[in-house]
């Protein structure tokens, strides 16, 4: 398939990469020109403006875009509206809040488009890796871009069927999947990020226990010089608590026992306070959800060797660096 792809960040990049990769054509486009010009170099094709991106498409057109969250989307799906034709679709694979789907999806059909919001989860691994995609909108738009959905999803790899669904059909299990109505796709990605929260934060804790075990206040006897590091790998190996972001711990912990390069400023992206905002709404007890939130503002003030451990999953999977205050996860 043909596709415009507006946001070449670490993930509209890798995406694009993934999508030319899969033999789909891509129209890119990006405010920095040296973003443009370096997928260009890979097969793309490039676009100096979303006029430009728009006349390069083939109708019925697709255009995805990868942008922050608030104004530089709404500034530029209200563009594109202007840009677009009858048929044509909109996908918002950012981080929005999930309350501005509905609306966004009536405005455009008022004009005959059609709106998909997408949760996209691979970080910057997602590449090679493939990406976890929480869709939500219309379900003829949803099948009309399947080729791309699929080319961007991990596929089943060599994860094993789910005892029970060997004969249930669906997307689900290739890494994809319609959620819902517009909405569904970003707040299924809400609270994907809410639960992320919580797990690392286990984590950090867990790793912080082992880190203070051979403290003085402690009685001799029941101090315990522990090689966080060793055990971290240990975990891996046939434990009930793997998973990717613990290798992503052992792999930080590998290089650096101490986590040195990290202060333990943990920023929060807006998803982890939404999830919050949704149970309190829904009336839902979250916990755990809501202290790992609460632990990333303590923080900025405090730091601990948990802070420094979760600094160093979020480095792992998205490459986030502790000044940013955005980002997934």
């Amino acid at each position: 398939m043909q596709i415009g792809m507006v946001g070449l960040g670490r993930m509209g990049a890798n995406m694009t990469r993934r999508l030319l990769r899969r033999g789909h054509a891509c129209v890119a486009h990006d405010r920095s020109a040296a973003a443009v010009a370096a997928l260009v170099a890979e097969g793309a094709t490039g676009a100096d403006s979303l006029a430009d991106l728009v006349a390069r498409l083939a109708a019925p057109r697709a255009v995805w875009l990868m942008l922050p969250a608030g104004e530089p989307t709404e500034q530029t799906i209200a563009a594109l509206a202007e840009l677009l034709a009858a048929g044509d679709v909109v996908v918002d694979g950012g981080n929005s809040h999930f309350k501005e789907d509905p609306r966004r999806a009536r405005e455009l059909a008022g004009r005959g488009l059609h709106y998909l919001d997408v949760g996209t989860s691979g970080g910057v691994w997602g590449l090679e890796r493939g990406y976890c995609l929480m869709i939500g909108g219309e379900a003829e738009p949803v099948a009309r871009l399947d080729p791309v959905f699929r080319a961007l999803a991990p596929g089943r790899g060599d994860i094993a069927t789910t005892p029970g669904r060997e004969t249930r059909g669906g997307t689900a299990a290739e890494g994809y999947l319609r959620c819902g109505p517009p909405g569904a796709g970003h707040f299924v990605k809400m609270i994907h990020n809410g639960v992320e929260y919580g797990l690392m934060q286990a984590y950090a804790e867990g790793f912080d226990l082992l880190h203070s075990a051979g403290a003085e206040t402690l009685p001799t006897e029941r101090r315990y010089d522990l090689d966080v590091g060793e055990i971290a790998e240990l975990w891996r190996r046939g434990s009930v608590v793997t998973s990717w972001l613990l290798d992503l711990a052992a792999a930080a912990l590998a290089r650096s026992p101490d986590l040195a390069e990290y202060a333990g400023r943990v920023p929060d992206s807006g998803e982890g306070r939404w999830t919050v905002e949704a149970a309190l709404e829904q009336a839902v007890p979250a916990t755990v959800l809501a202290a790992a939130l609460f632990a990333r503002f303590r923080s900025r003030d405090a730091q601990r060797f948990a802070e420094k451990v979760l600094s160093a999953m979020r480095a792992g999977f998205g490459g986030h660096r502790e000044a940013e205050d955005g980002g997934a996860g």
